[in-house]
């Protein structure tokens, strides 16, 4: 047995390597089929502005003129080196200034997540022990009609509503400006301020963290609702959830302590969909939330034809998803050991 999960393990992960080396190729190749022209792919790297000697100086020092095979090659070693290149905008290593801004969308999309998996796994369960009826019917219109909202709609509605309207919540930023930030530890500006006790900056780092990511919630806890509902409906109709009535069980200890536990299996790959699924939304959050994280940073990059920062974006986002994917896998043949197998 412990040879079929060793087995399974380096399949996966052999799976999950030949993607990253896709996803890669397939950015290259976009980027260059495009751009054949190699001036033209310089001035990418000077958002646009720079005269005809830089613009040769460039095509020199990226290999620009190369033969396309070189090229990638070069690319795939500078990618595996950590090496994105310069910043256009800030004039620094590439993964130095997105390593500043990914941390905060790392919190936003973590909390977003969590949020809407727990509201997605309760309403599902709900909607399952009560199918057919009027809650389970509520439970229907309410998540259809969030995961079909546009997140751009859904975004906007969330700050009119609690920032402008009601003024609970701050609509925009990730911190009061005039605090004084923790010293940098994580990098997520709640896990740092915890840290250095700076109950200030927590506090207001958490107010202006409620609206971005309860609107990550709303739009993602829909597939996890529908999701649950069905694990659930098939779990409630097994013989061994009768044999729990039939031996006196209350109907809360049936539904969560029997029916529930064996209907997480297949959430356990929708999680890593999920988390997809909130790292591009956050990024349509952040720009309507002025939400100074990864993908707020690349509307920006975009707006400036910033090549570099929308290229490392771009992989980190896939990296990450494959990543996400692989453990899902691992998770799941730990959950059922007749994947194992397959």
């Amino acid at each position: 047995m412990s040879s079929n999960i060793a087995f399974y393990i380096t399949r996966r992960v052999i799976n999950a390597f030949v993607t990253v080396i896709l996803l890669v190729l397939m950015v290259f190749l976009l980027v260059h089929i495009v751009l054949p022209n190699p001036l033209a792919l310089a001035k990418l790297y000077t958002s646009g502005r720079a005269n005809l000697a830089t613009l040769e100086s460039i095509v020199t020092r990226y290999g620009l003129a190369l033969p396309w095979p070189q090229q990638f090659l070069n690319y795939l070693i500078g990618i595996f080196s950590g090496n994105f290149g310069i910043d256009t905008q800030y004039n620094l290593p590439e993964l130095l200034v997105i390593g500043k801004f990914i941390p905060i969308t790392l919190e936003l999309v973590i909390v977003g997540q969590i949020a809407g998996v727990l509201i997605g796994l309760y309403t599902g369960s709900i909607a399952a022990a009560n199918r057919n009826n009027p809650i389970d019917y509520g439970t229907k219109a309410v998540y259809l009609t969030t995961w079909s909202a546009p997140v751009f709609v859904v975004a906007f509605i969330m700050q009119w509503v609690f920032a402008f309207w009601l003024q609970l919540l701050p609509g925009s930023g990730i911190v009061d400006p005039t605090l004084t930030p923790p010293p940098t530890v994580t990098g997520l500006p709640g896990i740092d301020s915890l840290i250095a006790g700076n109950w200030p900056y927590f506090w207001s780092v958490s107010q202006h963290l409620i609206l971005p990511a309860a609107t990550l919630a709303i739009v993602s806890f829909g597939l996890v609702t529908r999701v649950t509902r069905a694990s659930m409906i098939d779990a409630l109709d097994k013989d061994y959830v009768k044999l729990a009535y039939m031996k006196g069980l209350s109907r809360t200890r049936v539904v969560w302590g029997t029916a529930f536990r064996n209907a997480l299996i297949p959430i356990i790959t929708l999680v890593a969909l999920i988390f997809a699924f909130s790292a591009g939304g956050a990024v349509i959050i952040e720009d309507v939330f002025f939400y100074h994280g990864a993908g707020w940073f690349t509307i920006q990059a975009t707006y400036n034809f910033d090549y570099p920062a929308i290229l490392a974006f771009t992989l980190i986002i896939g990296v990450s998803v494959v990543t996400a994917n692989l453990v899902a896998d691992l998770l799941y043949a730990a959950a059922d050991p007749r994947v194992r197998l397959t």
